[in-house]
This record gives structure tokens, sequence and C-alpha cells, in this order.
């Protein structure tokens, strides 16, 4: 961590990304398979332990395989079963540890990516309503969405359990 204080702009994004992503499995040990699938708001009933981090992955595959890579998505994705907007929070069917290796080796295949991208690249396969994004944006935006789940993660495990991180 203390690399990250002096670290440059690209070590950095990278850095903090990793932190982020390595609070996510901490958040969730010791969880049931019950209480990883457990529904506690009754107006998000797909915002569950087991789902975050389905979508935590999902959201890495996107972002970093489909738009900064520009892998088509050809039917591997969740996002294209029924085309329901949350498709890859569907997952009672699938164990949390399951999910968090999942999670893990996603995030892995991304660094991988980035590897070959400068952080002023733009991604290959932008959305046309957005347009392109940079590499630099993309870890900014992964930091943000990835802090704000794991803020979500904190609110579903004390609420499960009492547990704070």
């Amino acid at each position: 961590m203390n690399a990250l204080r002096t670290a440059d702009e690209r070590a950095s994004l990278i850095g903090w990304l990793d932190v982020q992503r390595a609070l996510v499995r901490p958040k969730c040990e010791g969880l049931s398979e019950a209480d990883a699938h457990r529904q506690l708001l009754p107006t998000s009933p797909l915002t569950t332990v087991a789902g975050l981090v389905s979508h935590l992955r999902w959201v890495e595959y996107s972002w970093f395989t489909e738009n900064l890579l520009g892998t088509p998505d050809t039917g591997q994705t969740p996002f294209t079963e029924g085309g329901h907007p949350d498709a890859e929070m569907f997952v009672d069917h699938r164990s949390l540890p399951d999910l968090l290796d999942e999670y893990d080796a996603e995030c892995a295949r991304s660094n991988e990516i980035l590897a070959d991208f400068t952080l002023d690249d733009v991604e290959t396969a932008a959305l046309p309503m957005r347009g392109p994004a940079s590499t630099r944006y993309i870890l900014n935006h992964m930091i943000e969405e990835t802090a704000r789940h794991l803020g979500h993660l904190d609110i579903l495990r004390e609420l499960l359990d009492g547990q704070r991180g």
C-alpha cells in the first residue's frame, strides 16, 4: 500500500483497483450459501452478496474484454439471456465460492489485457451512444464501481450477521 503513495499514474490506478478487488473475497468469508443468496432489500431483490460478486465479475469482463480489447459477445455473457438489464445477478443456482473464483480469474484477465494498453488508448469496441473511453477513464470508473459495490457488500454483511468491514 505504501508503494501507491509515490507510484506513477498508471501504477497508482491499477494498484488502487487491485486494492478494491482484493477486498471483495474477505467481505464474503464465512457466509453460508443461504446468506450469500438472501434477499434483504424488498425494492432490490437481486442485490445479494452472490449477485454483487457476479455483477463485479461481469463488469470486469464488459469493460476490459469486450470494450477495451474488443471481444464480441457471441452469447457468452449473461447480458444476452432474455434481455434483462441485470441478468448477471440471477445467480441462485451458483455457489459463492465459484462466483468468487470466477471474479478473481476475471480480474487477472483484466490485468493481462491492461498490460497491452496505455492510459491514453481508447476502447476498441465503444458503445455508439456514448463514444470511446480511454483506458484511464475505464480504470477510474472501475475503481469507483468496485468501491461502491464494496460498500453495498458491507451493508449486506452487517444486515446478515452483524459483521462490519
